[in-house]
């Protein structure tokens, strides 16, 4: 279930669009991929057919998800985002507008301490993210 070479994970829980979320985020990011997704059954503490436990990473970075029944979920917070440092323009202009996309835009896109873009924005699933083009 967990890969040997990785001992501290990112871990997401989500109200039941993890699996979605997971697709979305590995879209975005080239070397990105998911490497395994667990189900709820039937008998099993959690809604049958929605995530149990997955494994994926963006760009080595490793990371976990779940759906949790809303009743026991804690919503996600900016106050712990997903760093990303972009190589260029074009993919901070690309993320941006993806994790825009019905989500919430907290600050910029703009220029902040010699840095020539950054923001910070919440997407559409409740992860913050934020972006830095130097």
């Amino acid at each position: 279930m967990f890969s040997q070479d990785q001992s501290i994970y990112t871990f997401l829980t989500f109200p039941g669009t993890a699996e979605a979320a997971l697709h979305f985020y590995t879209s975005l990011f080239e070397d990105s991929e998911i490497l395994t997704i667990g189900y709820f059954k039937e008998g099993q503490p959690g809604e049958v057919g929605k995530v149990m436990n997955a494994q994926f990473n963006i760009k080595g970075q490793a990371f976990m998800a779940m759906d949790m029944e809303k009743k026991f979920l804690t919503d996600f917070s900016w106050a712990t985002s997903i760093f990303v440092r972009c190589e260029d323009e074009a993919e901070f202009d690309r993320l941006f507008a993806a994790f825009s996309k019905g989500g919430s835009v907290m600050m910029g896109p703009e220029p902040v301490n010699g840095l020539r873009k950054v923001a910070w924005v919440t997407d559409s699933y409740g992860v913050t993210w934020q972006l830095v083009w130097e």
